[in-house]
């Protein structure tokens, strides 16, 4: 690592460590509930996944355990690689067998390494290993050996599929490393899976897949542990109840995500793996996924239509609805699959976009009415899942016919008097996405249309065929393009493109197909649309610059499907002008005056290059359906009502729940956690007493004892919070005297807390933010959601930041 980047880095270790003593110090106070700061620091993924786990596996947390589980991970790294699914088997293993500490149960052990080789496949940035993954049991066979069966609730889902699959996968190794027997499932218990799956889909909410019977089942028979987990829902399964190895007859969600979206849907992202090195990991039982894809390409198949060609079978593509499954009112779809005039694919990242981000042209967001705005989710036909939607102006841009029948495309945003004048978007631009996107999904990669980064490679090909080297030189001389307007041309292939007779040239000389600015969506109109269209054009007035057709609402229509810029006046004629003329008339030059359909063939593009001196290639490609998943959600993240404090304030707030409304009736009746202050020998609801300022004692109630210093009596265990009323103004008084801070004009706390110990937030906290007009979010949290996207590099106007600034904080090199 460079000096200058070590230093950046050690930088913001050096302010985070400022903030966090500042945060530590407040909480030493002890006006907070705990008197240490949650969050501990990581140095690095390793450490930020084992000190996740420390959370529920303390054992975890001393330093010298870390270090050595840290030193590990970054030795299974280097055999395996970074992220390598393997290395998640293999530190689970070893902390399942006690390698770097001990565990209270062989059960406790499996666990904590199971959630650490979870957490480092999902790299510690989600809570699934802790609350989606919540614990295994062991129960009996029918030959009364023991088998492990794994409890998911509803936060797998933040794991994605791929993760809660993976999840499994390590269990699974793990059990088998332990010498535990595989899951014997009953018929009754497959079958209950089956159902469960299809009531949660039908009744609860639509799952991403829904699997056929067939898939649930087999997958089900010969998964070697069985998927349960805690009831989530109401309503009770339809059909299979009362099973002896099945705690609950209610619905468990994450046993129906486990099984559908996870195992199920990736079911071929898993087999990929495992036929590569699962056997050398002692998990060749796994091998029935192969058979299981198998079932699942018969029954969900996105590939139709396969023809046998000697013996071989051919897919053709067809639309996938997929997408459109789980909309939501007011959830636009905007284009529907495979449909022309919708989202061109062209594969490609811009610096803005990459995984699971695609870029569409401004001016398409534009023309949607900004409803698609940087940061919205669509839902893609395929390759599949959804992504955040970026922009990017080098690609294709929209397509638009205005209200007098122009045609036009557009290469920037329209101004408001060109946007009001937009009848109908006949094209919405390209969308761009990575091909790691299509083989993250496991989707196989399908045409695309003709494009900039594709010609350009073709003419690079063509120069160094006919010159045996990229001589510009030369290739100048044989086409009457400057040098340097050919190495502008080869350099910048976006942003310095060649003028219509540079291309007619370069196709001519070179024998190139026509660069795809001048090529037109030939694929969306039959055999029948074009020569009515070319007879159109071969008895139409034309000049150098200019093509002029006698209206005609056949015409009319073609032109608007092949996408070509013209325009309308008065609906008397069809006008072509500038590059529209002369790639027209050129590529008509030697169609004949009268064409017999019958000698034709079926593909346009395929009369036209049988004709024309000049080839050209599909622009088409691939149109991909889309509509939007969720919008753009960048913003504070608050309660309802938008309290200051997590401080309950009863029916004697009002409506706005405010500290001035409670004040004025003098009381607040809610359930409150008990303190007492021994030095003033009085009962508070604070931690810390509001008169002398010292730590308070807890207290517990107990419906005969009443108030007792401890949790467990002699009556059975106590309630650590009651319901009382309290003086709110003397306490609201002390408090603001104390912080020596007034009270503001409106300052709004909630109508009772919701945490198990009822432990309100202390009221300054909702003084001061009432003065900042800050508002808190249900984990007594200040938080602003973001969205996340990626960027490789930026300019300081983009992010209106000086330079001087940028500088200041480690930014010290141009990328050029």
């Amino acid at each position: 690592m460079k000096p200058d980047l070590e230093g950046y880095f050690e930088e913001i270790q050096e302010k985070t460590k400022k903030v966090y003593a500042i945060a530590q110090k407040a909480r030493e106070k002890g006006y907070d509930p705990e008197r240490k700061v949650d969050i501990p620091i990581a140095k690095n993924m390793a450490e930020r996944v084992i000190r996740l786990v420390s959370a529920v596996a303390p054992q975890l947390s001393e330093q010298e355990v870390i270090n050595k589980i840290i030193t590990r991970i970054k030795e299974l790294e280097k055999e395996y690689g970074i992220l390598d699914w393997r290395v998640s088997l293999k530190i689970a293993e070893e902390i399942a067998k006690e390698k770097f500490c001990r565990f209270e149960s062989k059960l406790e052990a499996a666990e904590a390494g199971i959630r650490t080789g979870f957490a480092y496949h999902t790299l510690g940035t989600v809570a699934s290993p802790l609350e989606g993954f919540t614990g295994i049991k062991v129960r009996k066979r029918a030959d009364g050996k023991e088998y492990w069966a794994l409890f998911f609730s509803g936060p797998i889902r933040s794991a994605g599929g791929t993760g809660a699959s993976v999840c499994v996968l390590i269990a699974d190794y793990v059990r088998k490393k332990l010498n535990v027997q595989p899951y014997d499932p009953t018929e009754e218990e497959i079958q209950r899976m089956v159902t469960e799956v299809h009531d949660f889909h039908n009744r609860i909410t639509n799952l991403q897949y829904l699997p056929s019977e067939e898939e649930i089942s087999f997958l089900t028979r010969h998964l070697p542990v069985q998927i349960d987990g805690d009831p989530s829902e109401k309503i009770e399964v339809s059909q299979y109840k009362d099973l002896k190895r099945i705690e609950t007859n209610k619905l468990r969600n994450g046993v129906c995500l486990v099984i559908a979206e996870c195992l199920c849907q990736k079911a071929p992202k898993l087999w990929k793996q495992l036929s590569k090195w699962g056997n050398d990991f002692d998990l060749s039982h796994w091998s029935f996924l192969e058979e299981f894809v198998e079932i699942q390409k018969k029954a969900k198949a996105k590939l139709k239509g396969e023809e046998k060609d000697e013996g071989k079978e051919k897919a053709k593509i067809t639309p996938d609805f997929t997408f459109m499954k789980d909309i939501v009112a007011g959830r636009p779809i905007l284009t529907m699959p495979m449909r022309f005039g919708g989202f061109r694919l062209r594969y490609g990242r811009a610096r803005n976009s990459g995984y699971s981000s695609a870029a569409i042209h401004p001016a398409t967001m534009s023309v949607l009415k900004n409803y698609i705005a940087i940061g919205t989710q669509l839902k893609l036909e395929r390759p599949g899942k959804g992504a955040v939607v970026a922009a990017c102006d080098t690609i294709e841009g929209p397509v638009v016919r205005l209200k007098d029948g122009t045609v036009l495309q557009l290469e920037k945003i329209p101004d408001k008097t060109l946007k009001n004048e937009i009848d109908k978007i006949l094209f919405l631009g390209d969308i761009l996405i990575t091909y790691g996107d299509f083989l993250n999904r496991s989707h196989p990669l399908v045409p695309v249309g003709y494009c900039q980064e594709w010609w350009v490679q073709e003419l690079e090909k063509a120069i160094v065929e006919q010159f045996g080297s990229l001589d510009l030189f030369k290739t100048s001389e044989l086409t009457g393009i400057t040098e340097s307007r050919l190495k502008e041309i080869l350099s910048n292939p976006f942003y310095k493109q060649p003028t219509v007779d540079e291309a007619i040239t370069l196709s001519l000389r070179l024998s190139i197909p026509l660069h795809p600015k001048y090529t037109y969506f030939w694929k969306a109109i039959t055999k029948k649309e074009f020569v009515e269209f070319s007879q159109a054009i071969k008895r139409a007035k034309t000049s150098e610059e200019k093509i002029i057709v006698q209206f005609s609402e056949n015409v009319k229509e073609i032109a608007e499907k092949l996408c070509i810029p013209h325009k309308a006046p008065a609906k008397q004629y069809i006008v072509f002008e500038g590059a529209e003329a002369r790639t027209l008339m050129t590529l008509f030059e030697n169609i004949p005056d009268s064409l017999d359909q019958n000698q034709l063939p079926e593909d346009v593009i395929e009369i036209i290059n049988s004709f024309s001196k000049i080839k050209i290639r599909d622009k088409a490609g691939t149109f991909i359906g889309a509509r939007m998943g969720r919008p753009e959600k960048a913003k504070m993240r608050k309660l309802t009502g938008s309290p200051h404090v997590l401080f309950p304030i009863g029916d004697e707030g009002g409506k706005l729940r405010s500290f001035q409304s409670a004040i004025e009736k003098g009381k607040v009746t809610a359930e409150f956690a008990i303190y007492k202050c021994e030095s003033c020998n009085r009962i508070t609801v604070l931690p810390k007493c509001e008169i002398c300022d010292k730590p308070t004692k807890r207290l517990y109630y107990c419906q005969k004892c009443g108030l007792i210093p401890f949790e467990q009596c002699k009556h059975g265990k106590a309630s650590p919070y009651t319901l009382k009323q309290i003086d709110i103004k003397t306490l609201i008084t002390n408090i603001t005297k104390r912080i020596e801070t007034p009270l503001p004009a409106l300052v709004k706390g909630v109508r009772g807390t919701s945490n198990k110990d009822h432990i309100p937030e202390h009221p300054a906290k909702g003084i001061l933010r009432a003065h900042h007009n800050v508002t808190v979010n249900k984990d007594g949290t200040v938080r602003y959601d973001m969205t996340q996207m990626g960027i490789t590099h930026f300019t300081p106007r983009e992010i209106r930041t000086p330079v001087e600034k940028l500088r200041e904080l480690g930014y010290l090199y141009d990328v050029d």
